[in-house]
């Protein structure tokens, strides 16, 4: 987080305080061997809801984001960690940031396991751009939410079926 305050010309410490009563979660993920992987994903195209995704994975491969229109596969090192800039981080820095959009193909033969940290703030935080990085010659491009409501709401939705069916960050795009 200090790396990407910094880079943004912000101090350092500046996104600490969204993050006192954080709510981060881990998940273990694990996609067995098809046999016609060419006909099934392990996870869909999706771009992560939080400000950011710290992957471990192993030597399998199966991660794949998409660059230029076209998916790419991620060079599985279990030494390294993956960081991904999510949904969170793409609103507080008004886009100067792009959350990224990824996908998780399975092997034909191995078996592959990944554990993702998702970094997201604390429940009563709102998510908007910082004041920081708005002006007028580059106004906002999100209207404010709350963390708290927007993944209760998101959550709900995996599970069943809602008038809000999958709600995304751009549902909150200032519209032109």
């Amino acid at each position: 987080m200090e790396i990407i305050c910094l880079s943004l010309g912000l101090p350092g410490g500046r996104l600490k305080g969204y993050f006192e009563e954080q709510t981060s979660f881990l998940r273990i993920n694990h996609y067995p061997p098809c046999p016609f992987s060419d006909l099934t994903l392990g996870c869909g195209r999706h771009k992560d809801f939080d400000f950011l995704t710290v992957l471990a994975q192993d030597d399998v491969g199966g991660l794949e984001v998409k660059r230029n229109g076209k998916w790419v596969p991620v060079k599985p090192d279990p030494t390294a960690l993956i960081i991904n800039v999510g949904d969170i981080c793409q609103v507080w820095s008004n886009e100067r940031y792009k959350s990224a959009e990824h996908r998780a193909v399975v092997n034909g033969e191995k078996e592959r396991y990944s554990i993702a940290l998702f970094l997201v703030p604390s429940h009563h935080v709102m998510v908007k751009p910082l004041e920081e990085l708005v002006s007028e010659e580059d106004p906002p491009k999100y209207l404010p939410y709350n963390w708290g409501k927007f993944y209760a709401t998101r959550n709900r939705s995996d599970y069943k079926k809602q008038n809000v069916d999958n709600i995304q960050i751009h549902d909150f795009r200032v519209p032109n």
